[in-house]
């Protein structure tokens, strides 16, 4: 049903290419297991049905913030489309990279940004005042769907970058700098240092 909605009578592969501008190759990649497509799409489902209580820009949010912090571009593009097209303002969409630094967001999404961002630097470490304020700010129900949504996109931006789909594809920066002339060993410590 996907594969319909998405690419209508053409094949993904030899024709790639969605509506957002991405080469498409994460459905074609996931296709690879029917079981792990279904339970993607099905967490798609999970997370956009109009019975969450947690506000879809919330939601948005800390995706876009998961993604950013994640270093995954695919995750971080395709959220700030979904917050634009939930009528969040440019200028609030590009200060999610900077957000503590910005005025542009509320309170409670200022905890929410901080939130997502305890789940993806920390690995779900949160200080105890920040968890006590977003609940206050929440509720119980719509910071258990944060914290699955949250941890759920720090997944797929860790398998977007791992599989080396979509905007993910790209090839390590973090190398070494050779430089003709200088020396293997870097710096030399002499004794008398």
């Amino acid at each position: 049903m996907m594969y319909d909605f998405l690419f209508g009578d053409r094949d993904p592969v030899t024709e790639p290419g969605t509506d957002t501008g991405s080469p498409g190759d994460w459905w074609t990649v996931f296709a690879n297991s029917a079981d792990v497509l279904e339970h993607a799409v099905q967490g798609f489902g999970l997370y956009q049905s109009p019975t969450r209580e947690l506000d879809p820009v919330l939601r948005e949010l800390a995706q876009a913030r998961a993604g950013y912090a994640a270093a995954s571009q695919f995750v971080y593009s395709q959220h700030c489309k979904s917050l634009r097209g939930l009528g969040v303002a440019d200028e609030k969409i590009s200060a999610v990279a900077a957000w503590s630094t910005s005025d542009v967001f509320d309170e409670s999404e200022r905890l929410v940004l901080a939130y997502a961002d305890c789940i993806v630097l920390e690995l779900g470490r949160v200080p105890d005042e920040l968890f006590a304020k977003l609940l206050d700010h929440l509720g119980d129900v719509a910071v258990m769907e944060l914290t699955y949504i949250t941890a759920l996109y720090l997944q797929h931006a860790v398998m977007s970058k791992a599989l080396r789909t979509e905007f993910d594809d790209v090839d390590e920066r973090i190398t070494e700098v050779h430089v003709e002339g200088a020396t293997d060993s870097g710096l030399e410590i002499t004794a008398d240092q």
